[in-house]
């Protein structure tokens, strides 16, 4: 069938999957160097106990069959090796069905993770990953030209992606509609990047032109994606630009990053040209028959789009084949932190000598500078930002945390940047105490070095030690994450 392929989008596909091999690799890295504290056995929230009470048929996971810390580690690390391999090149060495089966791995490798990880892979980006990692299965290699309806479905999922955060946006926060939430979400966003200070002082008319300029890149050229060329190649090209924004003001995991890597196969590229080979049959049959279900799901996502009740971030079904999207429906006012502390003294008294643990990437000392991590994902610092909005969110795991700090548990504190007590006298105490942080101005900046300006505000968590600390709490959803 001619029209079953699309030739002159080589290019695209080719730079598509290896930066969706690099981000797969991301991810599985994450997973392989943090799981131990958050979801091993020993962890926060462990996989045994959840796989004990969810059925295998709500979240297909390998490790409904065998959990081990030592297996999972090994599952980890194979993704990250199948991802290595596919990012130098390997599915062009093999023919069509290898090259499929190869990119089958990485999804059927993260499935398992992302399904047992509870509310640690809570988070849109994980399903969109998946969703984006299954659509690639399909779109072949250097044998055979992309396959229109791969290349459709992955215009249709980076429409939901964008449309979807767009509509969230205008229904959820009448700042959006105002054109103001920007002057307060560089500085209240989860993860603030080394230039968000910077992007937090821009004039106010620029904020505006910001909060205007989403608007337009979510709601009006998404359905330019799928005008002729060279209009879908221009609307693909303002998506990156703004993704490429959004990067340089903040710490958002892979999202943008794929996001960007899922407009590429949208542009025509140089280099691209009609020609290729074309499809063998039962290529064209397994393709067809593999969208027809995916064509039939998305009723799912259209549904709640349409919805006045749209949720932010949702999966239709446990593979997470068709998922919606949607991002900051609400935005912050103001800043709170949970700053964790722990003391040696015998008595938890106020003037005892608490010394503060230190987090990789969330805000802590006034005077530390935010560093760049995304798309590297920092689990525990983004649960934290959650605690700040709501003890809710940190009911499930924040006890089993403060617990393993008393024990200077030693792979729970790899996952913090600094631990104030040496390993062989863990603190007595630990302490939680919910502090309000604002960037400062120029002047205060200037004079102090301090980028932040933080006042306490109310205890979070009151001193607890082993001997009459609380248990760790009881694994549920934690609601929805950007």
């Amino acid at each position: 069938m001619e029209w079953f392929t699309a030739p002159g989008y080589e290019t695209g596909r080719l730079v598509f999957q290896r930066g969706l091999a690099v981000v797969y690799l991301v991810a599985f890295l994450g997973a392989a160097l943090q799981f131990r504290a958050l979801i091993g056995e020993r962890g926060m929230s462990p996989v045994s106990r959840f796989t004990a009470r969810v059925p295998f048929r709500r979240a297909p996971s390998v490790f409904h069959l065998h959990c081990s810390d030592r297996f999972f580690a090994a599952w980890a690390w194979s993704g990250c090796a199948v991802s290595l391999a596919l990012v130098a090149g390997a599915d062009d060495l093999l023919p069509l069905w290898g090259a499929m089966l190869l990119w089958l791995l990485p999804w059927l490798l993260y499935l398992s993770i992302v399904n047992v990880g509870q509310t640690w892979y809570g988070f849109g980006w994980e399903s969109l990953l998946l969703e984006t990692g299954f659509l690639a299965v399909f779109l072949g290699n250097d044998e055979v030209a992309p396959p229109v309806v791969v290349l459709l479905l992955l215009r249709w999922l980076l429409f939901r992606v964008e449309f979807g955060a767009g509509l969230i946006k205008m229904r959820g926060d009448v700042c959006w509609r105002r054109l103001t939430c920007l002057d307060h979400h560089h500085e209240t966003q989860p993860m603030p990047g080394p230039l968000s200070w910077f992007f937090h002082h821009l004039p106010t008319p620029l904020h505006r032109v910001e909060a205007a300029a989403n608007h337009v890149t979510q709601l009006v050229v998404p359905f330019l994606l799928f005008a002729p060329q060279p209009v879908a190649t221009a609307a693909a090209a303002l998506m990156i630009a703004t993704q490429a924004w959004l990067i340089l003001s903040g710490n958002f995991s892979w999202l943008n990053w794929l996001t960007i890597v899922l407009a590429v196969p949208v542009l025509r590229l140089p280099g691209d040209a009609p020609g290729a080979p074309g499809a063998p049959l039962w290529y064209e049959v397994v393709v067809l028959a593999a969208a027809a279900p995916l064509v039939f799901l998305s009723r799912g996502p259209v549904r709640n789009m349409l919805s006045r009740h749209q949720s932010m971030n949702r999966s239709f079904d446990p593979l997470r084949l068709v998922n919606t999207y949607g991002a900051f429906g609400s935005v912050s006012r103001v800043r709170y932190e949970v700053v964790v502390e722990g003391t040696a003294d015998p008595e938890p008294r106020e003037d005892a000598g608490w010394r503060e643990y230190g987090f990789r990437g969330k805000p802590g000392d006034p005077r530390r500078w935010p560093r760049q991590f995304a798309p590297y994902h920092l689990r525990l610092d983004w649960m934290m930002w959650f605690a700040a909005l709501s003890p809710a969110y940190a009911e499930p795991w924040f006890g089993g945390f403060v617990e393993r700090l008393l024990e200077n548990d030693r792979d729970t504190l790899r996952l913090l940047r600094h631990c104030p007590f040496p390993a062989t006298a863990p603190p007595r105490y630990v302490r939680a105490r919910l502090y309000r942080y604002r960037y400062t101005t120029w002047q205060e900046l200037r004079g102090t070095g301090a980028c932040w300006q933080r006042t306490y505000v109310r205890e979070f968590f009151p001193p607890t030690r082993l001997s009459g600390g609380p248990a760790p709490g009881r694994d549920r959803p934690a609601g929805q994450r950007p």
